[in-house]
This record gives C-alpha cells, sequence and structure tokens, in this order.
C-alpha cells in the first residue's frame, strides 16, 4: 500500500466539546447526489470512537504548504495534545459542528449516515451539508512513506 498514492487530508469531529483530528489519505467522493464522502481512521485507536459517537465528520483537503498540520494530526509526535493540534490551524464550524479548516483546499462538513469497521480500520460515509474551498494551490500527496506534490 506504500506505493499507492493518497491525497493527504485532515478528518475531524467533535463530540460533548472532545475534539478530534486524524491525519488519513484514505477519502473519496462516494455519490453526487446527495453528495457523500468516505474517510477511513484506524479502529485500533480507541479515540477514533468519537467519530461514530458524535455522527458527524468533516473531511479537510490539505495543500502542499500544510505537512506541518498533517505532521501533527498523524501521530507522529505523540507529545502534542489535541488542543494543540488544533490551535496549529484556522478552525471554523459550517453545518454540523465540526471543526473546518478555513484554508483547506476543499472541506467538507458531513452528517455521518454509515459507519462500518472493515478489517483494521472504520469507514466512515457521510452526506455533505456544507463545503468550504481554500486558496487554489498544489496538492499534498503521500506515496512511498513520503510527502509529494501535484
Amino acid at each position: 500500500m506504500s506505493r499507492y498514492a493518497g491525497h493527504v487530508q485532515i478528518v475531524t469531529t467533535v463530540h460533548e466539546g472532545e475534539k478530534r483530528g486524524v491525519t488519513i489519505t484514505a477519502a473519496c467522493s462516494v455519490s453526487d447526489n446527495p453528495a457523500m464522502v468516505l474517510a477511513c481512521v484506524n479502529a485500533s485507536n480507541p479515540k477514533n470512537a468519537v467519530f461514530e459517537k458524535s455522527g458527524r465528520f468533516a473531511l479537510n483537503t490539505l495543500a502542499a504548504d500544510q505537512i506541518d498540520l498533517a505532521n501533527a494530526f498523524s501521530g507522529r509526535n505523540p507529545a502534542l495534545t489535541s488542543e494543540e493540534r488544533f490551535a496549529m490551524g484556522n478552525w471554523q464550524e459550517l453545518v454540523t459542528g465540526a471543526p473546518v479548516l478555513k484554508d483547506a483546499l476543499a472541506a467538507f462538513d458531513c452528517r455521518l449516515v454509515e459507519f462500518k469497521v472493515m478489517a483494521t480500520h472504520m469507514v466512515l460515509i457521510g452526506e455533505v451539508l456544507g463545503v468550504s474551498f481554500g486558496e487554489h494551490k498544489p496538492a499534498l500527496l503521500y506515496m512511498d512513506r513520503g510527502y509529494r506534490t501535484l
């Protein structure tokens, strides 16, 4: 799978005041009518259970100049608290209340419509209720265990 290039995104949610964000590359469009997206998060991390509990998530598409955010939310620095990670970005709320990155290339604010555990990952399927677009910039990709740009 390291040879499979993926667009780097941060999937976020909030539940009862607890914010959660995770860097992922497993995400895609599912449907345009209604607009739906899919995101996968690691099921072995108990903190990711909040994605199902909250019933909402935002999929934030990163640009090439957002590597620091990608690293912060990837868990590469476990000493960073959730508050410190979120403090590195400029966030807003659209419809669901999930944290949306203001300068993401594109951000999709979603209501969770389906949740399923498949082997090692939780699959989140969300109906897009809000969208925001940042500045048009080169995209951030991940391939061969390193960041690339397009």
